[in-house]
């Protein structure tokens, strides 16, 4: 599973406090840099909930669009008729059991064909909702009026966030984890050890799924209309995948590192150079993959142990030439 630093029990302090002081911000402002941290706790929350499946599994989903979206519509189309918080547990339960529908059926296999499938899937989902929306309703789209803040929904993603990182914290120190760095390194020898590695695969998808339903129904509100193109937008997949990758998926902090500067960097250039924001995306993707394949903190991991290495290796030659 995701790793964490060697004191298990620090890194759970220092994220509660990071959380309790992003907590206030709301209070300082409430204009620009609230609805930029919306989007940056927003995505924090969405790769952090990505890398719990892809991290140890190495399989890249680009189905996030379709929990998202799913939880997204739960909340557009039941907003007069059930309290808020059950419409937020209805989406992550209806984002878990696509899910589970979708691993039963496709994590046997792996590498391209799963990207193809998953990416299949969410334009799949988006062209079923957007046809039963037009044959039943005579709509495109449906409109979400609450009574909650950019302030509030902030609040509601950051617990999400915490939550995200306490369920990866607890799945790391559970015999699911255990099982997951096996799987993760090498999936036939899990096997060999009598690991039904498919069951175990698709709990943490459906996981991993739920967390992005209720991201999505829990944002629904700061989009006020609520249509499959948007609901569904394939970007939100890849963004994902950019981002947690950019930081790295071997810890479970690293898509934070990629989430914050990129979200930066997008802001940026949605708001100055609006036609050329898929053209970025793409040129972030090839660096990724061809400069930083196991992302910042993969590089940062990689520096610290040739470090480790010269520094042994400098002082066993001091201790050789000393005898």
């Amino acid at each position: 599973m995701t790793r964490f630093l060697p004191d298990e029990f620090r890194i759970p302090a220092i994220g509660a406090g990071v959380i309790v002081l992003a907590a206030l911000l709301p209070l300082f402002d409430d204009g620009f840099y609230l609805a930029m941290a919306v989007n940056i706790v927003l995505y924090a929350a969405l790769c952090t909930a990505w890398a719990l499946f892809s991290g140890p599994t190495h399989y890249i989903s680009l189905a996030t669009a379709a929990f998202f979206g799913l939880g997204t519509y739960a909340v557009a189309l039941g907003n007069e008729l059930l309290p808020f918080p059950l419409l937020v547990a209805l989406g992550a339960a209806i984002a878990a059991v696509l899910a589970g529908f979708v691993g039963a059926a496709t994590l046997r296999i792996s590498g391209v064909y799963f990207v193809i499938f998953t990416l299949g899937l969410a334009e799949l989902v988006r062209q079923i909702v957007s046809w039963a929306q037009v044959k039943w309703s005579t709509r495109m789209g449906l409109y979400v009026f609450t009574d909650f803040t950019e302030a509030h929904i902030y609040w509601m993603l950051l617990a999400l966030t915490a939550a995200v990182f306490l369920t990866g914290w607890l799945i790391n120190r559970s015999r699911l984890g255990f099982a997951m760095q096996i799987i993760g390194n090498d999936e036939a020898v899990a096997r060999h050890c009598g690991i039904d590695t498919a069951r175990l695969k698709i709990i943490l998808f459906m996981i991993s799924g739920a967390f992005i339903g209720m991201a999505g129904a829990i944002v629904a509100p700061r989009y006020l209309y609520v249509a499959p193109p948007s609901a569904f937008n394939p970007t939100i997949s890849f963004l994902v995948v950019i981002m947690a990758l950019l930081g790295g998926t071997r810890w479970l902090w690293g898509p934070l590192v990629g989430v914050i500067p990129f979200t930066i960097v997008m802001e940026f250039v949605s708001a100055n150079f609006p036609n050329d924001t898929s053209i970025v995306i793409g040129i972030v993707f090839l660096v990724i993959v061809y400069v930083l394949p196991d992302g910042v903190t993969g590089r940062l991991e990689q520096l610290l142990a040739r470090m480790r290495r010269t520094s042994t290796a400098s002082k066993a030659a001091t201790v050789k030439e000393a005898a």
